[in-house]
């Protein structure tokens, strides 16, 4: 639960045993400080990175001091985001998970003036590092004159999927007036750290602690381990009281301090307050889920605790997937990803696929909701021409209807293209790119490459993701203003002039015999009513894959098992919502459309 590291660079050491000695000494974590300069080069990082995971040791970097984002000066700061840049190519190579940088000084700006500053650096920045796979971690300020209270950074982190809060024990500790000597005072910030960031993106949390001196305007300076009143072991007890993971580095200098704080860490850990929490975890301990949930027996079935609906839970150690995997886990895994999937799936109609034995066994697919569904989840009237009115689909628009879906067997998520209040409008284009028998993800990354180009040339940007199956899904983000069927023609067009030009390798060929060895695209999935896995959604297959957001950079080098409700959260931790960008739309259809000499208008085209 607790990785214990140091601040220090190899000094005349030979890089293994530099890295032996500290896991002598109990050592889990290290922070290499590239506070003044830039010691190491990438192939340094790339042979050092290799053998801290080889001691399974967590590596970070400490950005330069002078590379902070409240510069006004327009040269001066494009240094600062190319040390932070650069800082962050170099953690890439050590394969860290996260950098630290300070935000920097107020100099007398509002807290309105310096979120505006900041939020324009870390918009030049974003295009340069969110493929690094690297996060920014912002520490937060110890002294009045420095800019970065834990909210300033929860707002920033909520803009900006790259971006990760990094306490700072002692400053929190010398900006409160010394108000952290105490389990409850710790447990208090982890329970605002838990309601301002999603589970994902503080686990584990990234952590410095030290002793120090300060006064009324916050920190003077550290001190040696034992001499303050800031103290390590009420905050490991309120983190495994809380369930949070963390990764703390001692910044202190001197290796009686270091030795100390461990000491302390491991007391707490053994002993502690021997309180038990209540209940029993929901998942079956096989994966180590984000903000866990505990649950308590209600008769038959079981009461998650803590949530702000009322949910029942049914069967939760049921075998869902031949790895072993239960029914509880798929409920955690969709309640520890609602952060990211649910402004996905808000205000959509949702097609249940349910597998009631799990992975394994029979199917079926439920449009109208069952009846039975809780009182608070909103239902999505749709009219069917089929049924001659109304279908009630359900909707997901919180944790908890996630968890109520899993519990219902919905291994997967089946959203509709459009929104409730555009229902006629999808607000993307899907190009779903699915190998026939004989063909090879390496052709199905081939035409993905091809459809890039496409779009590329006609001013569209296209987001891939796995299917979390065999093929690839491309998701064109519109504005809901094009009826279906303009939209299928657009997908449907695009993909015949990809036939054309490469008819041995792709088709759109109804008759499945004649799609053999080749990849199919299929652009009547861009149909109302049609639905597709949403990002995020896991798939009923082993190991229990997830449809997950890839870059373009990298789409020759992952495959569609990589990402599963097991390995998803450190692709989170490193990168956010890749898929973000999806739901900002601002695309238009009418420049690639004269492209592909498609004339008329879309409310002629069905």
């Amino acid at each position: 639960m607790i990785r214990f590291g140091i601040s220090r660079l190899p000094e005349g050491e030979d890089d293994a045993a530099f890295l032996d000695d500290l896991v002598a000494q109990g050592h889990q974590a290290l922070e290499l400080p590239f506070v003044k300069a830039f010691p190491w080069k990438e192939d340094r990082c790339e042979s050092f990175g290799e053998l801290a995971a080889e001691r399974d040791i967590a590596v970070s970097v400490h950005a330069p001091y002078f590379a902070i984002l409240t510069v006004e000066e327009e040269d001066r700061a494009k240094q600062c985001l190319a040390a932070l840049e650069h800082t962050m190519k170099l953690g890439r190579a050590l394969g860290a998970r996260i950098i630290c940088a300070h935000l920097g000084n107020k100099h007398g700006r509002s807290g309105r003036e310096l979120l505006d500053l900041v939020r324009a650096r870390l918009d030049y920045l974003a295009p340069k590092v969110h493929h690094l796979g690297v996060a920014l971690g912002l520490e937060t300020a110890g002294k009045e004159s420095a800019f970065g209270t834990l909210g300033d950074i929860a707002l920033l982190a909520s803009e900006f999927p790259f971006v990760r809060p990094l306490v700072d024990w002692a400053h929190l500790h010398a900006i409160s007036g010394g108000a952290l000597t105490s389990k409850d005072a710790f447990a208090s910030v982890l329970a605002f750290l838990r309601g301002n960031f999603p589970g994902w993106m503080i686990d584990p949390l990234q952590a410095q602690f030290t002793d120090n001196l300060f006064g009324e305007k916050g920190e003077i300076k550290h001190i040696p381990y034992g001499t303050g009143t800031i103290r390590i072991g009420p905050l490991v007890e309120a983190a495994r009281e809380a369930g949070m993971r963390m990764v703390i580095i001692s910044e202190a200098r001197e290796q009686e301090s270091h030795n100390a704080m461990l000491a302390e860490i491991r007391e707490a850990l053994t002993n502690g307050s021997g309180e038990r929490p209540e209940g029993r975890l929901l998942a079956s301990g096989a994966i180590d889920f984000p903000e866990p949930l505990r649950v308590v027996p209600d008769g038959s079935h079981f009461r998650p605790i803590g949530l702000p609906r009322p949910l029942r839970l049914s069967n939760i150690d049921k075998p869902f997937f031949p790895d072993g995997y239960t029914k509880g886990d798929l409920i955690q895994y969709y309640a520890s990803i609602a952060p990211v999937l649910v402004p996905h799936l808000r205000d959509r109609a949702i097609v249940m696929a349910r597998f009631p034995e799990g992975a394994e066994g029979d199917f079926f697919y439920e449009k109208q909701a069952p009846g039975h569904q809780p009182d608070w989840m909103p239902l999505a009237p749709i009219h069917s021409g089929h049924r001659g009115g109304a279908i009630d689909f359900v909707t997901a628009g919180n944790a908890e209807s996630l968890m109520w879906l899993a519990n219902m067997g919905c291994i997967e998520i089946h959203p509709w293209l459009s929104r409730v209040g555009s229902v006629e409008r999808p607000d993307f284009a899907i190009f779903d790119l699915d190998p026939a028998e004989g063909a090879s993800w390496e052709q199905v990354v081939e035409v993905a490459k091809l459809i890039k180009v496409a779009l590329d040339q006609m001013g569209l940007r296209g987001f891939p993701k796995t299917s979390g199956a065999t093929g690839v899904h491309i998701c064109v983000p519109l504005d809901p203003i094009y009826q279906y069927g303009r939209v299928r023609k657009f997908v449907e067009s695009l993909g015949r002039l990809l036939v054309a030009a490469n008819p041995d390798e792709i088709t759109m060929e109804w008759d499945i015999p004649k799609r053999a060895g080749k990849v199919f695209i299929d652009h009547n999935q861009n149909v109302g009513g049609k639905t597709i896995a949403s990002v995020y959604s896991v798939r009923p297959r082993p190991g229990a894959p997830v449809s997950a957001p890839i870059l373009w950079n990298e789409i020759e080098t992952v495959h569609p098992d990589h990402f599963t409700v097991a390995t998803i959260w450190d692709r989170l931790q490193r990168s956010g919502d890749l898929f973000a960008p999806v739901l900002q739309g601002g695309q238009e259809l009418e420049t690639a459309e004269a492209a592909m000499g498609l004339a008329g208008t879309g409310e002629n085209w069905v």
